[in-house]
């Protein structure tokens, strides 16, 4: 039966941070424990290889503690767990067994005087050998060493035997048998005769291969994460200035436009909750050569770089085919096509755009795909009807009317996109949030002061997507 360790099930979750927390404290206890029983240990090995063993394999449980303690701590601070492939398992013993750390952990012994070899069972089966065909005399070892590491294993067991210094290093043999790559752990010491030369070496070795190439893959996977970040932060920090060059001036915390006795206008920009995404929303008011007032909101769907350019080339195309004196219907059609025959292929979106007269006081508007403009008139609010159109982009030979309002002075108008709420609120709830207040507008002094209003309404951490408001206050 498998060990519950590497049982088949669904793929984990992160566990809670209490948890974790935990689990650190066990670690910790359980490596004062092993420090206790390595001051318990006889310090004298002698000749007792049982002794040996016992020491060496405390010392492997404090070294793994170590790690372990490591990677909870990796793991408390928010780094992304990595499940263990199931090719990277630790082979199993023959006929099924469990598997266990014994089995990827041996013990050798080298006798310089005799030129006897005493290997323990587990280290049979992690050089791949059998019994028959026997331990490897110490000259022969590097044999089954890559040849890169062959120099390494000669120097440490060079220091060893001349020098009396205690072996700990790695190297990567070559299994007979299957010729499978493995990566061993060695951990050794001289044993002294009594004239105090060198008579024997021993040595403990454990399969660390399973352990280094989860580290490897655990170091590559934060690298890719660090470097994807970096790139991220790359294209949000780009998309954000060409965010700014593209909206108006007066976005954000600075000053409205001037307010005149025909309009008085302000506008904001509102990121997402997590401000991580920056959108293809905008929000745009100019005069135009024939004194007409145009105003606009619209988005474009997508984030980043991609979203913002296709926002500056549809909002520049805007602009222009304003001041041409082209009418709001016919502009949206115009702007439908470019998003068709772009050849960056943009992602649909919607707007709706509105030229105000402020001779006649008459608005005339046309939509494509957007929530209607908001009225708030005597204290109270309502949505204007919308005339046909499509989203941008859905269809090249849509066709976009237009509808007319006669406004008064004293009216609000209210243009938004519909990133305002929360993702999974329908269009009525967001509007009947704004309906609601109505009664603040009539008390406020100054468009500004309304789209503050807005602002506060909305400000919460339930907005998922970047949006954009604009409020127009029409003068006496």
């Amino acid at each position: 039966m498998p060990s519950p360790l590497f049982a088949d099930r669904s793929a984990p979750q992160p566990p809670e941070r209490g948890v974790v927390d935990a689990l650190i404290t066990q670690t910790r206890r359980l490596r004062g424990d092993m420090d206790a029983v390595r001051r318990d240990a006889p310090l004298d090995l002698g000749d007792d290889a049982q002794v040996r063993w016992q020491r060496a394999l405390c010392d492997l449980a404090v070294s793994q503690l170590d790690e372990l303690g490591a990677h909870l701590g990796q793991l408390k601070d928010g780094l992304p767990p990595l499940p263990l492939p199931s090719a990277e398992l630790p082979e199993q013993r023959a006929g099924g067994g469990q598997p266990a750390l014994l089995s990827r952990v041996g013990s050798a012994e080298w006798n310089l005087l005799t030129d006897e070899v005493s290997w323990s069972d587990e280290l049979y089966e992690i050089f791949g050998r059998t019994r028959a065909d026997g331990p490897l005399p110490l000259d022969e070892l590097p044999s089954m060493l890559l040849p890169d590491d062959q120099c390494l294993l000669t120097a440490m067991v060079t220091d060893c035997l001349v020098d009396g210094k205690p072996i700990d290093g790695e190297f990567r043999i070559l299994r007979h048998g299957d010729g499978a790559v493995r990566t061993l752990h060695m951990m050794g010491e001289p044993v002294l005769d009594d004239e105090g030369c060198t008579a024997s070496m021993w040595a403990v070795l454990r399969d660390v291969s399973t352990l280094r190439r989860t580290q490897r893959a655990v170091r590559d996977n934060q690298d890719s994460l660090q470097h994807a970040r970096r790139l991220a932060q790359a294209e949000r920090t780009a998309a954000v200035q060409l965010q700014e060059a593209v909206l108006p001036a007066w976005c954000g915390a600075a000053p409205p436009l001037p307010v005149t006795d025909t309009l008085d206008l302000a506008a904001h920009y509102l990121p997402s909750a997590s401000g991580e995404l920056v959108g293809g929303d905008w929000y745009d008011a100019m005069e135009l050569p024939d004194g007409k007032r145009m105003l606009t909101v619209g988005g474009l769907t997508g984030h980043g770089v991609t979203a913002t350019s296709s926002v500056a080339m549809l909002l520049g195309a805007l602009r222009g085919l304003a001041l041409a004196g082209v009418r709001p219907g016919a502009l949206m059609g115009h702007l439908n096509q470019l998003l068709d025959s772009s050849s960056a292929h943009p992602s649909p979106g919607s707007a709706v755009c509105c030229q105000y007269d402020p001779a006649t006081r008459l608005l005339t508007w046309a939509q494509a795909g957007h929530p209607a403009p908001l009225l708030f008139r005597d204290g109270r609010g309502t949505a204007l009807t919308p005339p046909r159109g499509v989203l941008l982009g859905a269809a090249s030979t849509a066709a976009y009317e237009q509808a007319q309002t006669t406004l008064r002075a004293g009216d609000l108008l209210l243009l938004h996109t519909d990133g305002l709420s929360r993702r999974s609120a329908t269009d009525d709830e967001c509007r009947g949030r704004l309906l609601s207040l109505a009664p603040r507008f009539a008390d406020a002094h100054s468009a500004r002061e309304c789209v503050r209003l807005v602002l506060e309404e909305f400000s919460g951490r339930e907005r998922e997507e970047d949006a954009c408001v604009l409020a127009a206050r029409i003068g006496g």
